[in-house]
């Protein structure tokens, strides 16, 4: 049998190298592109700002001279296009489906561009929504890209596992709040990434401190801050914390995130770049 075998194994029923051999889950990107990096923005639970941080190393990366792109992912709820001030459908060609394109020129795919009304919600069950991520990753034309930023939905179900086994990710930031509760989730998020075999970049504490506008003192609202040592624990190296500002949610509401300015991501981006 196994020298007239056409390595159909469900009639021959053996046990051939075609049939136990690992089979890659790679999704094949769209053939009008190039992504050279994929990075992708994690949380273990929501409202920590996950979006936030997507869109700002996506601006800063291409303030530094590259060209950035956001998959978003978070198909449910979906804040991406709002912050960077973009509004309407795409469009699509023979090629497949044109990203939206900022003011300083990163690439965006959201499924509210393809809604006839961004407040619209996605009542979709969980093959669906996985079904529309990785058709992000094949038939979006995104063109040449050094750096593609992924922002996932919270937690560590249906879509982080469809990107990271879908999407070649190079590695994740984790983005966190300084409650307690939160360092749990934490390492459910970087464990997942173990477990996937994708190294973890950075992390991100948001909402880590409010800075007074008249003596500069800095108070932790949310309490003590504990990301050093979760990324001792983790042994990550890279460690930001973004601040409670007024003008940073003003600048988002607007659609105007590329406009802030702050060196808080600063180590993040250098880390990237090298």
């Amino acid at each position: 049998m196994s020298e007239t075998c056409s390595h159909n194994c469900s009639e021959c029923g053996s046990e051939c190298s075609e049939r136990t051999a690992p089979q890659s889950l790679i999704e094949k990107l769209n053939a009008a592109s190039s992504v050279k990096k994929v990075i992708g923005v994690v949380s273990g639970k929501g409202g920590v700002g996950k979006s936030l941080v997507t869109a700002l190393l996506a601006a800063k990366m291409q303030k530094k001279g590259y060209q950035t792109a956001v998959l978003d992912a978070d198909i449910t709820g979906p804040s991406i296009p709002k912050v960077f001030g973009i509004h309407g459908r795409t469009l699509g060609t023979d090629d497949g489906i044109l990203p939206a394109v900022t003011k300083r020129g990163t690439k965006i795919m959201s499924v509210n561009l393809l809604l006839e009304n961004d407040t619209d919600p996605v009542v979709w069950r969980g093959p669906i929504i996985a079904g529309a991520v990785k058709q992000f990753w094949t038939d979006v034309v995104w063109g040449d890209v050094d750096y593609m930023f992924v922002d996932m939905p919270p937690g560590t179900g249906d879509v982080p596992l469809t990107v990271f086994q879908s999407l070649p990710v190079d590695g994740i930031i984790v983005v966190t709040s300084p409650q307690e509760l939160v360092e749990m989730i934490v390492g459910k998020a970087v464990k997942m990434a173990e477990k996937m075999n994708v190294p973890v970049l950075g992390i991100v504490e948001n909402m880590s401190y409010f800075e007074c506008p008249t003596c500069h003192d800095r108070h932790e609202i949310f309490g003590s801050s504990h990301v050093e040592q979760l990324a001792q624990d983790y042994q990550i190296d890279s460690v930001a914390k973004l601040p409670i500002a007024s003008e940073i949610a003003a600048l988002c509401d607007s659609g105007k995130i590329e406009e802030i300015q702050g060196d808080w991501l600063d180590e993040i981006a250098d880390k990237l770049s090298d």
